[in-house]
């Protein structure tokens, strides 16, 4: 019998330690047997590549209603050809950034309506949620910090003012208070550990 597909997503300001969370949770899951499909957005595909190149990365202003819509292709694309066939075959996905991404970002970031970017999005993935959204929530100014000691570049919405990361982070809480069974909202300052510890407590009950 194939063992049920699990679809988790790691959101939160730049900065925050999604990448090192993910990384600790793939090597857990593999030394329990799972199969882990890693996918991300932008770019996770190669269709996703040009896109990404696009929206992080394009000199010059791109509308936000266009910058919108570029994430939702991208995320139709990469749910189409990645996510669910994954999901399918009983693989675990661990995915950087999804929808709630865009709602926070291109919806709350650009000030755009925060109810049609999600609508969007939900239309270009057949209203597919993961079972697990870890947010790690930070204050946006210890999330530039951690940036500027580890980078020399910065793409187009890391190089946005604090008050854009603060919608973001505003957005983003708005968003798991909502959906309180699906996020696990982690306060990113504490030790990485720790951090890992409550998400593989949340995973195991999923895989229970």
């Amino acid at each position: 019998m194939t063992e049920r597909g699990l679809f988790i997503t790691f959101e939160g300001g730049d900065g925050s330690g999604k990448t090192t969370q993910s990384a600790q949770l793939t090597e857990w899951l593999t030394g329990r047997g799972r199969t882990i499909v890693h996918a991300r957005e932008p770019g996770g595909t190669e269709l996703g590549v040009e896109v990404r190149e696009i929206v992080m990365h394009r000199r010059g202003y791109v509308a936000p209603r266009a910058e919108a819509l570029l994430y939702a292709a991208d995320r139709a694309h990469n749910i189409a050809t990645v996510v669910r066939p994954a999901l399918e075959r009983g693989d675990v996905v661990i995915q950087d950034r999804y929808l709630d991404s865009s709602v926070a970002y291109q919806g709350a970031g650009r000030v755009l309506s925060t109810t049609e970017v999600r609508e969007l999005s939900l239309w270009a993935t057949e209203r597919l949620l993961p079972d697990l959204t870890v947010l790690l929530d930070l204050d946006p100014a210890v999330g530039r910090e951690r940036l500027d000691a580890s980078r020399t570049r910065y793409d187009r919405l890391e190089a946005e003012e604090l008050d854009f990361h603060t919608r973001v982070r505003d957005a983003y809480l708005a968003l798991a208070a909502a959906e309180p069974k699906r996020f696990l909202v982690l306060d990113a300052s504490r030790p990485v550990d720790e951090l890992q510890q409550s998400i593989r407590d949340r995973v195991s009950e999923l895989l229970s």
